[in-house]
């Protein structure tokens, strides 16, 4: 135990309750973790981190002012219902080994065992161009191609980030989404761990995606890393981050901090599949800023949680630059789906088009919440926005709440949004063509998301695909 052991206490695994469905819900035990913070957040803990860290006084220095911040910050009023959401029961900071694995070999078994499962070697093998794997609080293996490395990009995470690039660090450093930007940012930015840092040179194209893998894998866990993307002019990259947690009881606390600068002429895709354990709160903030001509995609799935609020966002700050949200949601029984978009239009010849699909089953919620503001310099502009929700059943419930602000009239916007349900004549057809209801069921909704997952690369395609299908079992009859 280290030199701050009063405030650490001694791990314990935490037994996981069963779940037919979830096919992630397994644990790994957390005896062998070298720290774990007591339950509960205070000035001593935020400390603790960075001190264990050993961080710049800046970046303590941030820490503590955010953690002032967040106990002045009032929760939000709107939204999903965040009453029985306690901070003072998860565990701030976990560290299941002492350093970051550089090979695969090197990962600690139990951990290795976890991923392997999850199949992160494989895609890494197959499919990816570097990948990183957070275990609770750390990243905790890493790998990059070396024609990449040679090629000037940086894929690293954000404490490594902060160890060997501080200057880039500060200089971009919560420039985006401040500590006092809401609640959730400002507990991230006092206590975040873990995250990516990736950096691609000018006019460098990253052809095959880098992704990073978040697992809470603790009881009672909150898990807070910290992204920063920068691509610089005229480059290409697509991140992609996968999550999941172990079935447990208890709820356990997941609140990001992603920031993306988008140089003139760069394009940058952010690809989102959640699964989270229907325990978790996932209160998330995203956000990039887009300069002339460049392109910023989020595509966001999101499935599983106790609770979603996740908006990403994008700033067209630059002449011509564009941005897109395609976002799909699914909500079962006791879940909240509160997701959107945000975009904010402050140069001319800017565009945005934000499509969220949402699916409500087993007495499930999908709310679509967005912001379209169109400044008053973004003439010429285009925004389009498209809500698709569809309910499987008479107890599921889906919303809409858009705001569009147009502070200039040479602009073209665009709102539209529907809800179906799943009706009889398309299910008797289906069934008519040998499928079970089921089957038709299964069909129906896969060509409902289908315009968005094709978005994907077929690997993930694929992944989204079978989740879904899982999903789906036993949501009919």
């Amino acid at each position: 135990m280290s030199r701050f052991a009063p405030l650490h206490q001694t791990a314990k695994n935490a037994p996981s309750s069963s779940d037919d469905v979830y096919e992630h819900g397994q644990s790994t035990p957390t005896k062998n973790y070298p720290i774990i913070t007591k339950p509960g957040l205070s000035k001593q803990i935020v400390e603790s981190i960075s001190d264990i860290k050993q961080e710049p006084a800046w970046m303590k220095a941030n820490r503590l002012k955010a953690l002032e911040i967040f106990a002045a910050k009032t929760m939000p009023l709107w939204g999903a219902d965040l009453n029985s959401l306690d901070f003072q029961q998860f565990h701030y900071y976990l560290k299941p080994t002492d350093t970051e694995a550089k090979t695969w070999d090197q990962v600690p078994s139990e951990i290795k065992n976890t991923f392997e499962r999850l199949k992160i070697p494989e895609a890494e093998r197959e499919v990816l161009a570097g990948v990183k794997a957070q275990f609770d609080s750390e990243v905790i293996y890493g790998s990059i191609k070396d024609a990449l490395s040679k090629q000037g990009v940086i894929f690293c995470s954000m404490d490594e980030a902060l160890a060997k690039y501080p200057d880039l660090v500060k200089q971009y450093f919560g420039t985006i989404i401040p500590a006092g930007d809401n609640k959730f940012a400002a507990l991230n930015t006092a206590v975040w761990s873990g995250g990516s840092f990736v950096y691609v040179p000018k006019n460098v194209e990253v052809s095959m995606p880098l992704q990073t893998y978040f697992r809470i894998n603790a009881e009672n866990a909150g898990q807070f890393e910290r992204t920063l993307i920068i691509a610089d002019e005229g480059s290409k990259v697509h991140y992609v981050e996968g999550c999941t947690a172990p079935a447990y009881s208890s709820s356990s606390l997941h609140s990001a901090v992603v920031e993306i600068v988008v140089k003139p002429g760069a394009q940058v895709q952010y690809t989102t599949v959640q699964n989270w354990y229907k325990t978790v709160y996932n209160l998330v903030t995203k956000r990039a800023w887009v300069e002339a001509e460049g392109k910023m995609i989020w595509t966001d799935f999101n499935m599983g949680s106790k609770v979603t609020m996740k908006y990403p966002a994008f700033i067209l700050a630059g002449k011509g630059a564009s941005g897109e949200t395609l976002s799909m949601a699914l909500a079962g029984s006791d879940q909240h789906q509160d997701t959107g978009s945000k975009a904010i239009h402050l140069a001319p010849y800017t565009s945005s088009t934000i499509i969220s699909k949402s699916i409500s089953k087993a007495g499930g919620r999908t709310s679509y919440r967005g912001l379209v503001n169109i400044g008053p310099n973004a003439h010429h502009s285009k925004s389009r926005v498209v809500c698709d929700a569809l309910l499987l059943d008479d107890i599921s419930r889906s919303d809409t709440y858009p705001t569009n602000k147009v502070f200039n009239q040479n602009v073209t916007m665009e709102h539209e949004a529907s809800v179906s349900k799943i009706a009889e004549e398309q299910l008797f057809y289906l069934m008519t063509r040998g499928l079970n209801e089921e089957e038709a069921a299964k069909a129906i909704v896969s060509g409902f998301v289908a315009p968005l997952i094709k978005k994907l690369p077929l690997e993930y395609a694929l992944e989204m695909n079978r989740l879904i299908d899982m999903e789906m079992e036993g949501s009919v009859g």
